[in-house]
């Protein structure tokens, strides 16, 4: 990150603070909290305050990991404050219990790791998690300030980018998730209001962030699918949002490694194992007690090394160091005694008085403890089933300081995609896993070498100050890619001018759009009926003897007829084709000819077959082929093709081919609302100009208007329009208001 730039404080928000904090007989204890986040994180916030650095300081919010009495909050809040850079949220054990042991690791993390037998949907514990989130968001808003950068982590805490958000708009906000986020197959098994709340609440962020680029793809998949928003290179833009999607695969801190090995701690550790471990190669699994890790697998995969190639008993050991996580969760209680069982009948199966096959541990790891263990190991098996990133993989390779030493990885890691030179397995391959260690253990020192450089040299360049730093420029970048499309927000201030201007004025020309305008897209077209309020409002205008109304849609004639017969304003149909002026009868606005739908309306329906849920409309002088309610992937690939289809079969008739939003309409050429606005212009001499519209047939009347008008876009867009506003409430709220001066 740039040091000539800005300086922001950086709020790191996650479950867990970078420490613990328990009551002991009344006292607070502090101690150190584990994780790869905050051993990550660590690294990066060094360079906090440095000239390197965009960031001048950091505030650490999360849970302190345990319930503390109304009597030490206080205290607990205050060294937080000065000895970590950190501001607790406090939870009791029921909320944590409810949502941490319930709906994050019954619910969120087995159905992201694609585990769907193993997910519970308990409706109480999904209202803790909106509970706990909200508390979050408290605790935030307490602190933010408008300047900040709030980097949120992880799947604890899905919905808190959108409620932050909507308490703080104007700060930068990014979200990262470190575990898997699954395909649209996977995602959509989540009730339907739960799975759109979350895409809705990390929607509220402005950067979100993944490990690979496969997650990326995944979440822009639901995202157009449920939420129906598409995206163009990874940055999706709502109505009134811009948010940027991206892939950072999560680096370490080499050095830190490869120092900590000159430790006497850990110099004392690789002593002791070289010594209890002689003349045999050392195989080591170490993973938290999860079973997503493929730790069975493993063991099963060793068991078939055995027995099939009995020439490696006396000759390997399997390392085996299982962490303790989730104590009380029904899956991991059951995993471990899984693990216990066949640990003991490989022992007992293969084993002798002077060797164990498999050396199994079920405890925490020291820093020291594991650099050791890295260092000594000739291969390290990583086969998760499913995993986010991994990072022992990057730590194994980072202690193998002689190149020496083979990594065996699953390829459903997330680091796999950096760490290609290893030696890649199915993890449900048990056949599999036994071959790559035997090819691991049989590898030639020169091959070892030769990978292993290859790594070494790629996690080193991607570190975990890189990535942290890529994130954060990333979130910075986008104040300016914002700016683009908010410099046009009407505001308050403007929008009292507008009124202003328009009260004063004594002759007023209105253009309104439909749909998208005056009234939400639906499903099907004929479902978007002018509600009350739309009747209100035109009737009001329209009554007015200074205003000159007219209403520019794409709706054929009879349907705008029949809504709109009756009020004194001027309606345009199918964008310019049909004109009826008050008190006057339909007209065409220029003669047209009807022969060229006879060739182009078999190509629309043979794609509206192709296509379930799409259909055709057929208008006078136009053709309309709709897909708003077919399926949003398969819709995008279908309307490219017959755009491109239909381009060149008119290439030599007097035709146009327009994509809108969820449309593609074939009219004839030279006429748009465009030629309407020039035409209604010249009828009078208006001192007041106002048009809104939100598609793209819009632009081409923006564009012709006097640089006096008054245009508003609906939607954040690249707009020819003076203005944007970013709701269809807006448009109300601004007419109304119009309705209310006249």
């Amino acid at each position: 990150m740039s040091g000539s730039s800005k300086k922001h404080r950086l709020i790191i928000v996650s479950n867990r603070l970078p420490f613990t904090a328990k009551e002991e007989n009344g006292k607070l204890e502090f101690g150190e909290s584990a994780g790869g986040l905050v051993s990550g994180l660590s690294s990066f916030l060094k360079t906090v305050g440095t000239n390197t650095s965009n960031i001048s300081e950091y505030l650490w919010i999360g849970w302190p990991g345990g319930t503390v009495s109304e009597e030490n909050k206080e205290e607990l809040k205050s060294v937080a404050r000065s000895k970590f850079s950190s501001y607790p949220v406090f939870l009791s054990e029921e909320e944590m219990d409810q949502f941490y042991l319930g709906f994050c690791n019954k619910t969120i993390w087995p159905l992201f790791h694609y585990f769907p037998t193993y997910t519970a949907y308990q409706e109480d514990q999904w209202q803790q998690y909106k509970n706990v989130n909200q508390v979050f968001a408290q605790a935030i808003q307490e602190v933010v300030k408008p300047d900040d950068l709030v980097w949120i982590h992880d799947y604890h805490l899905l919905l808190l980018p959108n409620m932050i958000k909507t308490r703080a708009p104007g700060a930068l906000i990014g979200f990262f998730l470190h575990i898997p986020f699954p395909s649209y197959e996977i995602f959509r098994l989540l009730p339907g209001e739960w799975r759109k709340d979350l895409l809705d609440g990390l929607m509220g962020s402005d950067v979100l962030g993944f490990h690979a680029y496969d997650y990326t793809q995944h979440f822009l998949q639901c995202i157009v699918r449920i939420l129906g928003h598409d995206h163009n290179m990874g940055l999706i833009l709502t109505a009134d949002r811009v948010v940027r999607t991206e892939t950072f695969p999560m680096g370490i801190d080499v050095d830190r490694f490869v120092t900590a090995l000159e430790n006497p701690a850990s110099v004392q550790e690789i002593k002791d194992l070289k010594k209890s471990l002689p003349g045999v190669k050392i195989i080591l699994s170490v993973d938290r007690q999860d079973y997503t890790k493929g730790i069975l697998n493993r063991l099963e995969g060793f068991e078939i090394l055995l027995e099939t190639q009995p020439r490696y008993r006396e000759k390997v050991v399997l390392l085996m160091i299982v962490v303790p996580s989730r104590i009380g969760v029904d899956q991991y209680d059951k995993t471990k005694k899984q693990i216990e069982e066949l640990v003991g009948k490989i022992n007992g199966k293969f084993g002798s008085i002077s060797w164990t096959p498999v050396v199994y541990q079920y405890r925490q790891v020291p820093f020291h403890s594991l650099i050791a263990l890295y260092h000594v190991s000739d291969v390290a098996l990583v086969t998760p089933l499913r995993d986010g990133m991994n990072l022992v993989a990057k730590e194994y390779v980072a202690c193998r300081v002689d190149n020496t030493g083979v990594l065996v990885l699953s390829e459903m890691a997330g680091a796999v995609k950096e760490l290609g030179e290893a030696i890649i397995v199915n993890p449900n391959n048990r056949q599999e896993i036994s071959a790559a260690m035997a090819e691991a253990v049989e590898m030639p020192a020169g091959e070892q070498q030769r990978r292993n450089r290859i790594m070494r040299d790629r996690i080193k360049r991607y570190n975990v100050i890189r990535w942290a730093g890529d994130f954060l420029s990333q979130l910075l970048a986008m104040r300016e890619v914002q700016s683009k499309f908010y410099v046009k927000l009407l505001s308050e201030q403007l929008k009292q001018s507008v009124i202003t201007d328009y009260s004063r004025s004594k002759r007023r020309l209105i253009f309104l759009d439909y749909d998208g305008t005056l009234v939400p897209f639906v499903r099907r077209p004929e479902m978007a009926t002018p509600g009350a309020d739309v009747s209100a409002v035109l009737t009001q205008l329209s009554k007015d003897s200074r205003n000159t109304v007219v209403l520019i849609s794409g709706r054929d004639k009879a349907t705008l007829q029949q809504w709109f017969g009756d009020l004194c304003m001027t309606l345009v149909a199918e964008h310019g084709i049909w004109i009826r002026k008050p008190k006057e009868d339909w007209k065409m606005f220029k003669e047209q000819t009807a022969d060229w739908k006879s060739h182009i309306l078999p190509i629309l329906q043979l794609y509206g077959d192709r296509l379930p849920g799409s259909s055709v409309e057929e208008k006078d002088y136009s053709l309309v082929w709709h897909y708003r309610s077919a399926d949003p992937e398969q819709s995008n690939v279908l309307a490219r093709e017959l755009l491109d289809h239909l381009t060149n079969f008119t290439a030599n008739i007097d035709l146009q081919v327009l994509r809108g939003n969820k449309i593609i309409e074939v009219r004839a050429a030279g006429i748009n609302k465009g030629s309407i606005g020039l035409h209604m212009l010249s009828s009078d001499n208006f001192d007041f100009v106002f048009s809104i519209g939100d598609d793209w047939t819009d632009e081409d009347l923006f564009k012709v208007l006097p640089e006096s008008a008054v245009s508003i876009k609906v939607g954040i867009a690249n707009t020819h329009a003076r203005y944007t506003v970013q709701s269809i409430q807006e448009v109300h709220r601004l007419l109304k208001a119009f309705a209310g001066k006249a």
